[in-house]
């Protein structure tokens, strides 16, 4: 991989990961996938982590998967097939960190950049924002487990009409869906994704996992992810942290809260 085409940085419990090709739209090349699905799992499962950010160096979030490859490593069926199953290791990566993962989107967002946003927790985007879902113009068909991210987060007639279509939305049209929490000024959305980031990396670690938990399985339906979200919330209770946000409001004063 060319050197440091995925930047991470650390701070105050939150952790974010640049997509650094500007030059390229940040499209992510074949081993970028592989580095982002170990890099988020590895920060995700880090006890100091509380939250991660993903955003594109420069005016673009992603151009999705760099179609430079497409002819050597994407050219046949087997190829192609692991191609995909390194998208998919990404996407799910991110789905299941542990923590919340919030997409901060300029510009270009399109295929599998929309992926990885539509994959996240939360997404905010500047008024530039463009979103796409191009694969019907490449033959190819998106990862079906990728695409429960999108149907969750745009809803299942935007979904068909993205896929289908393979038109561009704006930033307001995504705002229209819900796939978007907010639009920022260009000039405020990093401070705005980092005072979001603060405020959820300030909250009780378990109690926000366990939200997260609760969430996926409203979504899926499945009772395995129920009984974990069931366990997850149950072990709020004898928690160090609920003690402590107890105390906390009792005493008047801001928690410190140790997921624990």
């Amino acid at each position: 991989m060319e050197a440091e085409a995925l930047i991470t940085e650390f701070a105050s419990g939150v952790a974010t990961l640049t997509f650094d090709r500007p030059e390229k739209k940040n499209a992510i090349t074949y081993a970028m996938w592989q580095d982002l699905a170990r890099h988020v799992s590895a920060i995700g499962a880090d006890h100091a982590t509380r939250a991660i950010v993903l955003r594109g160096q420069g005016s673009d979030f992603s151009a999705g998967a760099d179609i430079g490859e497409f002819a050597t490593l994407r050219a046949g069926g087997a190829g192609a097939r692991a191609y995909e199953a390194a998208n998919s290791a990404a996407f799910a990566a991110i789905r299941e960190a542990r923590v919340p993962v919030i997409a901060a989107i300029r510009g270009i967002c399109f295929g599998g950049g929309f992926g990885i946003a539509a994959a996240c927790d939360i997404r905010l985007a500047a008024p530039d924002a463009q979103f796409s879902v191009p694969a019907g113009r490449l033959g190819l068909a998106y990862p079906h487990d990728a695409m429960a991210d999108i149907v969750n987060a745009v809803g299942p007639q935007m979904a068909k009409y993205l896929t289908f279509s393979a038109a561009r939305i704006d930033a307001e049209a995504a705002l229209a869906t819900g796939f978007l929490l907010e639009i920022v000024s260009a000039g405020r959305l990093d401070a705005r994704v980092a005072e979001l980031a603060e405020a959820i990396a300030a909250n009780a670690p378990l109690s926000v996992r366990a939200s997260k938990a609760a969430i996926a399985a409203a979504l899926s339906g499945r009772p395995e992810d129920t009984e974990l979200a069931r366990c997850m919330g149950d072990a709020t209770f004898e928690s160090s942290d609920y003690a402590e946000g107890r105390a906390a409001f009792a005493e008047r004063r801001r928690p410190v809260f140790r997921g624990e």
